[in-house]
């Protein structure tokens, strides 16, 4: 079997798959039980359609366990106290400049599991996220995304 590649997470964001796998596995879980229980009562379990949506959801639920369980068993934690504002990293917050329209924007670099472009998120993973990587205060980066070509100017770059 290959060797898994772990997905890079900040402290926060694994504390959130955490508690994440943490319902499934103790609320959901027993949810899912009692609604298969009560469609058993229904009878005929071939022509059952609570049942078998009940079952649906039973597997749904357990593969998303797994998924987590695998996740969280594999990630790289970038460590709060790791975390540098030298560079822009995952676990920082860094303010760019467009140098074409001069527009100033924030974003959060994380690792992919923690993504959220509505919340300003982004992958370590993504087009944008890999140009800032490593980049210096002061510095232009070019970043080659599916539009064209964005040209940011870093202005700060701050722990998460």
């Amino acid at each position: 079997m290959a060797e898994e590649k772990g997905a890079v997470l900040t402290e926060s964001g694994l504390k959130k798959l955490e508690e994440q796998l943490d319902y499934l596995v103790s609320v959901r879980r027993n949810e899912i039980s009692e609604q298969i229980a009560v469609a058993r009562g229904f009878g005929d379990l071939s022509e059952n359609a609570e049942y078998d949506e009940a079952k649906k959801e039973q597997a749904r639920v357990e593969a998303e366990i797994t998924r987590l369980q695998a996740t969280i068993r594999t990630a790289t934690i970038v460590a709060d106290d790791e975390i540098s504002t030298e560079r822009v990293s995952v676990g920082t917050v860094v303010r760019v400049k467009d140098q074409d329209d001069g527009e100033t924007y924030d974003y959060a670099i994380v690792g992919a599991n923690e993504a959220d472009p509505m919340e300003d998120k982004i992958s370590n993973e993504s087009p944008v996220g890999a140009g800032l990587i490593g980049a210096k205060k002061g510095q232009v980066v070019q970043i080659q995304v599916p539009a064209g070509i964005l040209k940011y100017k870093i202005l700060s770059i701050k722990k998460m």
